[in-house]
């Protein structure tokens, strides 16, 4: 048997569109053992979903393996269709679980979104794009008193229909604007008494998807209002991420949890590390 295990990743930061990430402290598990007949056996996260030759699981495996004659147990924390990076982590730890050589590779071919793939892979903070169809990674400093709250809605909100919501092409002054915006981010990140509210700012994604998710604006400003430094959607949402310091952390959970009550918003907030760590094999 074999068990790859690795974090859920939260990925654009606010500026950083299609390129940022950082793991997250929610895990997917894949055990796997071969067999006559692929099974799969999936627990907490997404076991709802169809456990036949349809499972991103059943999927990963065949295209490395060539086969999915696997019997595979999913246990996973990460909410799916929540922009936590459910997909691409999951992708990961089933390509690492069947013997991929590259499980990043595989997890960004997969999902489409390298950057949340290296941040499952690799743990950390980081920058991620593809370049002749490869993923290229770049690791990012991020200052060990940072720590983050995210505040998961009960609702999904699909990918495609969050990319959607996006204009096919943006203003210089936007783009310009995202730049400057991301230089900041990554300076605060990296030391937190650097990192300003306007660091998370973003025009080219998060104002277009609020229509998607009204209450979004408000729950951002108030969770900046109750200590973090600043507030952002997590990937496509609908989750959204407060980054804090271990000393505001559990103040701005608490008040995460009454705001979504406030905004009569089902769901929950979490405290949540960064992963370090990334995918683990054993």
């Amino acid at each position: 048997m074999t068990r790859a295990r690795v974090p859920a990743s939260s990925a654009n930061l606010g500026p950083g569109f299609d390129t940022l990430a950082v793991a997250l402290a929610l895990y997917v598990e894949v055990e796997v053992e071969p067999a006559d007949a692929l099974s799969i056996d999936a627990y907490g996260e997404g076991a709802e979903l169809p456990a036949d030759h349809r499972h991103l699981a059943a999927r990963v495996a065949r295209a490395v393996a060539g086969h999915d004659r696997f019997a595979m147990t999913v246990r996973s924390e990460i909410p799916v269709g929540r922009g936590l990076g459910s997909s691409a982590a999951l992708a990961a730890a089933t390509a690492a679980a069947v013997g991929a050589g590259d499980p990043l590779a595989v997890a960004a071919s997969t999902d489409g979104h390298a950057e949340n793939a290296a941040a499952s892979v690799l743990g950390g903070l980081v920058s991620a794009t593809m370049v002749d169809d490869e993923p290229l990674v770049t690791p990012l400093a991020l200052d060990a008193a940072i720590t983050f709250v995210v505040l998961v809605p009960e609702r999904v909100l699909p990918t495609a229909q969050a990319r959607a919501a996006l204009p096919s092409a943006v203003p210089h002054a936007d783009a310009a604007f995202n730049l400057g915006r991301m230089g900041l981010l990554l300076g605060g990140l990296a030391d937190h008494r650097r990192l300003v509210p306007e660091a998370t700012q973003d025009r080219l994604h998060q104002e277009q998807r609020a229509a998607l998710f009204a209450e979004s604006t408000s729950l951002l400003a108030g969770l900046v209002e109750a200590g973090a430094h600043a507030s952002c959607w997590s990937g496509a949402g609908p989750s959204l991420l407060a980054v804090c310091t271990a000393d505001s952390a559990d103040a701005v959970a608490r008040a995460g949890e009454r705001l979504l009550a406030a905004h009569a918003v089902e769901g929950r907030a979490l405290r949540l590390e960064p992963d370090r760590c990334g995918l683990v094999v054993d």
